[in-house]
């Protein structure tokens, strides 16, 4: 599956590069209430949520999907509230029909197929968003039992929680982290002006996004590797670009029907994407490849070395090294007229953190 971006027709200012403290804010909550997805995060969150009162953590149970797999919408700007551009959705100015819409969409884990717009009004909907939530864990389904019970309530409830995560920890981190960010968007609105749209959604994404068209036919695009499908086209509809320091290693789409399409970026993009890490584990299932890496994860060898000792041809072990090499897993070391080939014990010990953080981008 693959995020796709059509770049034909779209001019350099149909994309805007801004930092927002909500939707830093939803990543900060993102990690706190997901430990293993973030391991160099961990100290920090024990620490945040430790000193913490029991009303923060209990709001960081129960209002975990809205940043959990589906992040809140209302975290992002681009609504149609009086909030400032770039600064994400005060709760006070978001209607209440569109907040249920959305959290709605939170409580079901998706928005593609489901219909809420109405949900407050409208049994069915209401009924529907009950059916799925309850096929989810916890905190889902009660969190949909209180916005259609009392939906005032809860976005008082969610502004409240909002309001405590400022004094709690956010205040204090926001001061740190917005000059980090600032710089990452100049950094990206700079590529945007002297490279182009192309070169500065690539530089968001350099290990899984790639260009198509053009050259090969069709109209430019740029393919994001994610686990959901969607086409954004920024001729149609204006793309927001933001940066996240604790949101990575996630880089998210945002791409809810009827809203400005928003791309939520970390500052530092993995190296390794998800395609390089598969083909990296696959390599390593050949049982002969195997036999090659235990012997030169002891001591750089000689392809001829290799082929006595593996009882291979010199041809079916080059094979083999120029494989291991194009993955990044072999070194070369040259000895005068030798060649000798050695395992990146580094690399492949990172195999096992690059497959993890790769299917979470």
């Amino acid at each position: 599956m693959s995020v796709v971006i059509v770049l034909d027709g779209a001019a350099r200012n149909r994309f805007t590069v801004t930092v927002s403290p909500f939707a830093e804010l939803a990543a900060c909550l993102h990690v706190l209430t997901e430990h293993a997805h973030h391991p160099g995060r961990a100290a920090w969150a024990r620490e945040v949520t430790g000193s913490a009162p029991p009303a923060f953590r209990a709001g960081l149970h129960r209002f975990a999907p809205l940043w959990t797999a589906l992040r809140w919408r209302g975290f992002y700007p681009g609504l149609d509230t009086t909030a400032p551009p770039g600064h994400g959705t005060p709760l006070a100015a978001l209607p209440l029909d569109r907040f249920a819409e959305l959290t709605a969409y939170t409580c079901a884990s998706g928005y593609h197929g489901f219909a809420f717009g109405r949900v407050l009004h409208d049994p069915a909907q209401a009924a529907a968003l009950l059916r799925i939530a309850s096929g989810l864990a916890e905190p889902h389904p009660r969190l949909a039992e209180d916005l259609l019970r009392d939906p005032l309530a809860l976005r008082a409830d969610v502004a409240a929680f909002v309001d405590l995560c400022r004094r709690v920890f956010f205040d204090a981190l926001w001061a740190d982290t917005e000059p980090l960010l600032a710089l990452a968007a100049h950094r990206v609105r700079q590529r945007l002006a002297d490279e182009g749209p192309a070169a500065a959604l690539l530089s968001l994404s350099p290990s899984t996004a790639r260009v198509t068209g053009r050259a090969g036919g069709g109209p430019e695009r740029v393919v994001l590797d994610k686990v959901h499908h969607a086409v954004v086209s920024p001729a149609r509809t204006p793309v927001v670009l933001i940066p996240t320091l604790y949101g990575a290693p996630h880089l998210l789409v945002k791409n809810e029907p009827g809203l400005t399409p928003v791309v939520h970026f970390p500052v530092e993009a993995p190296d390794v994407g998800v395609t390089l890490a598969r083909s990296r584990m696959l390599a390593l299932t050949d049982p002969r490849r195997v036999r090659l890496c235990r012997l030169i994860a002891r001591q750089a060898m000689t392809t001829a070395d290799l082929a006595a000792r593996l009882a291979m041809t010199r041809p079916q072990v080059s094979r083999h090294l120029r494989v291991l090499r194009d993955l990044g897993l072999v070194r070369v070391e040259r000895n005068g007229r030798y060649v000798h080939y050695g395992l990146d014990l580094a690399a492949v010990e990172r195999i096992g953190r690059d497959v993890a953080v790769a299917l979470q981008y």
